[in-house]
Order: structure tokens, then C-alpha cells, then sequence
């Protein structure tokens, strides 16, 4: 009776040590709604990658614009006849197409394109961290489940080891309900060894420091099928999307470029001219020139080709991104459909059963018609049901978080 006195003493002494610390300080707390937030708000991942949206801002206010103008110097001197001749010029090229509205538009696109990927790298995180809140809430469901059970096989240990005191009762009883209690502590301290686990990989998502203390607050919602949503609004299908036109507006700039820049420009001239035996005369002109490429050898086929192609494989991505997308969310909504049922036949009908079936062995080990060992198999059935169904729903939910993931509901 002394040992399991301590036993219990020193089992309640570890639980206050490790409880009560979270209670005093329990730094960040979320929950399963309001860990989307959270990632949104803190997550450094998605910091670093909205830095991708002032890039493409970047880009897009330089494309499209003309060449900076040249200026042209000419000198030339005779030191024989002091003759001389200086030159300025200055010249600009043009486009002959609209290659420079072309590059704007194909700016902007990219900006949009960075702006949905840094959303669906938002959708990512999203799933992540509510996958890790699923695992966290149902290893806690899990060790409340074993707590219970360990708190009715101490009950059982404490009654076996009286009425051993008192000869009415076998001391091997007894001693196997000490050990079915303490093998349920060890069970506990498992879950929380990986409920810790479960943590550690949500910490980041949600950019905690080091040593900032995280509490996942509330319990597993009740079974509830989504329902069905349009799959055209995830991120990365926008994405895909966007690389087409992306592609096509490339493939129209690299079409324009079969016809080079026109160059045109002005000059001011000053020249001293010695025609001997005459005196040295001074000229001045003003004249305007132009440049103007002929498409002879290059054409930019090849580029305009590996442009088009480009274009036609992100058209052919787009349709197999659709595809992956509604297969994903189909197989998850179906798996969820299996894993509810599941649930409902275990909760409904096999632990009602499970749960008489204990009380009538309780009551027959008592009255001294059953034994101790058939006891503790009807609990341990009774214990396996309910972590089936708690598992159930705990792969329903995380079947939930991946329907929601590939459908961009974030």
C-alpha cells in the first residue's frame, strides 16, 4: 500500500511540475481557427518570400523604357595645313513596334504572378501548421483518454491491494494492477514526448523564438463534411495561369524583335578648311541622320520558336494542374467520408458494447465469479476502441486540412 502511495505522490508531483508552468506563462496561445493568422501575421518563410513582390515592382517600373539618348563626339586635325573639323551628335533609337507596351504589360504580369505565389506559399504554411495543431490536439485528446484509464486502474490497484491486506484477495492481483497503472503512465508520458514533437515542428511555422513558450488551445471539432468548393481559386493555378499569358506576351516581345531599333538623330559641325593659295575658310553645319536595320540574316526565328513552345508546355501545365488539383481534393473528401463512418460505428455502436461488457466483468470479478485478468482485457479493448475512434477523427481532420489545402481555402 506504501509504494503506491508514493507512486501516486510522485505522479502528482511531476504532473504539477510540468502543468503548472504552462498555466502561469502560457505565452502564445492558438488554436485550430486561429492558427491561420498567426502564420500569416509571423511566419518568417512568408516574409522573406513577399520581398518576391517588391522585386517584380522593381522590374516593372524598368521595363518598357527607351534607351538613354547618345551623344556622338567627331574630331579631326591637320597639324600641315592647321586644318580641323569637330562634330556633335546625338541620337536616339525607337522601337518600329510596340515592343516597349509590350514589356509593360509583361511587368505587370509578373507582379501579379509573384503576388499569388507568395499566396499560395501562404496556403503551404497555412496546411502545415494546421496539420501540426491536428497532431497536437489529438495526442492530447489521446493522453486525456489514457489519464482516465490510469485513474480507473489505480482505483483498481488501491481495492486489489486492500483486500490482499486483508487475505480476501490474491496478492498476484494486486501486483498486476500495479503494473497495468504503471504502464499506463508510461503511456502518457510517451504522448506527451511526442505531443512535444508536434509543437517543436509548429513553433516555426508560426515564428516563435527560442525559448517563447506555445499553447495549443481548445479540441478537435466535431465531424463535418465541407462543402464542395471550386478548385479554379488555389494559388498556384493562378500561378500557372499567369505563366501562360506570361509566356504568350514573351512570345509577342520576342516576334517584335525580327525588326531592330530605327536610330535617329542630330549633328552640329564646325570645320577650318586651308584651299591653298586662298585664305583658310570656316564652315558650319547642322544635319540629322537615321539608322535603320535590315532584316537580311537574323529574323529571331529561333528565339520566337523556343518562345511559342514555351507557351504551348505552360497551356499543357495549366490542364494537368487542374487535373491534380481536383483528384486531390476528391480523394481527400472521399477519405474523410471513410474516416467519418468509421468514427460513428465505433462511437455508436462498438463502445457502448465495449463499455457494458467492462462493467459486467467489474461486477463478476467482484462477486468472485470472474477473474482479474479478464478485467483488465475488457479495459484494454474498451481503452484500444476509443484511441480508434479519437484516431479517427483525428485522420478525418487531417483529410480536412488537406481538402482545404488543395483547394486554396486558406
Amino acid at each position: 500500500m506504501k509504494d503506491v502511495f508514493d507512486f501516486v505522490k510522485l505522479r502528482t508531483i511531476l504532473w504539477i511540475s510540468l502543468v503548472l508552468p504552462a498555466w502561469s506563462n502560457p505565452g502564445v496561445v492558438v488554436t485550430l481557427d486561429s492558427v491561420a493568422q498567426r502564420v500569416r501575421a509571423d511566419n518568417p518563410q512568408l516574409a522573406a518570400a513577399s520581398c518576391a513582390i517588391d522585386e517584380a515592382l522593381g522590374h516593372a517600373r524598368q521595363a518598357g523604357r527607351l534607351e538613354n539618348p547618345e551623344l556622338e563626339v567627331e574630331m579631326e586635325h591637320n597639324d600641315r595645313f592647321s586644318e580641323r573639323r569637330l562634330e556633335l551628335g546625338l541620337s536616339q533609337r525607337f522601337p518600329v513596334t510596340h515592343r516597349l507596351r509590350l514589356e509593360r504589360d509583361l511587368g505587370a504580369t509578373e507582379v501579379q504572378a509573384a503576388q499569388r505565389e507568395v499566396a499560395e506559399a501562404t496556403n503551404a504554411l497555412i496546411g502545415e501548421a494546421r496539420t501540426a495543431v491536428v497532431e497536437v490536439l489529438a495526442l492530447r485528446g489521446r493522453q486525456d483518454l489514457v489519464r482516465k484509464q490510469e485513474e480507473l486502474a489505480q482505483e483498481l490497484a488501491d481495492f486489489t491491494a486492500e483486500i490482499a491486506e486483508k487475505g480476501e484477495g490474491s496478492v498476484l492481483d494486486a501486483g498486476q494492477a500495479r503494473l497495468a497503472t504503471a504502464r499506463f503512465s508510461t503511456e502518457i508520458r510517451r504522448l506527451a514526448a511526442e505531443e512535444q514533437r508536434a509543437v517543436g515542428t509548429l513553433k516555426p511555422l508560426l515564428g516563435l523564438a527560442p525559448g517563447e513558450a506555445l499553447t495549443v488551445s481548445g479540441a478537435l471539432p466535431a465531424l463535418q463534411l465541407p462543402e464542395g468548393a471550386d478548385p479554379t481559386g488555389r494559388p498556384a493555378l493562378e500561378v500557372a495561369r499567369l505563366a501562360v499569358l506570361e509566356a504568350e506576351q514573351q512570345a509577342a516581345i520576342e516576334r517584335t524583335k525580327r525588326y531592330g531599333d530605327v536610330q535617329a538623330g542630330f549633328f552640329v559641325a564646325g570645320e577650318r578648311v586651308v584651299d591653298a593659295p586662298e585664305a583658310a575658310e570656316k564652315e558650319a553645319m547642322v544635319g540629322i541622320r537615321f539608322s535603320i536595320p535590315l532584316p537580311f540574316w537574323d529574323r529571331n526565328e529561333g528565339n520566337i520558336e523556343a518562345a511559342e513552345a514555351r507557351a504551348e508546355r505552360r497551356r499543357r501545365e495549366v490542364t494537368a494542374l487542374d487535373q491534380s488539383i481536383r483528384l486531390e481534393a476528391e480523394a481527400a473528401r472521399n477519405e474523410m467520408l471513410e474516416w467519418a463512418k468509421l468514427a460513428g460505428e465505433v462511437g455508436d455502436a462498438l463502445l457502448p458494447q465495449a463499455a457494458e461488457q467492462t462493467e459486467l466483468a467489474e461486477q463478476a470479478w467482484r462477486e468472485g465469479q470472474g477473474d482479474l485478468l479478464t478485467v483488465l482485457r475488457s479495459r484494454e479493448q474498451r481503452l484500444e476502441l476509443a484511441a480508434a475512434r479519437l484516431d479517427a477523427l483525428k485522420n478525418f481532420h487531417l483529410a480536412r486540412v488537406r481538402y482545404r489545402t488543395a483547394l486554396g481555402d486558406f
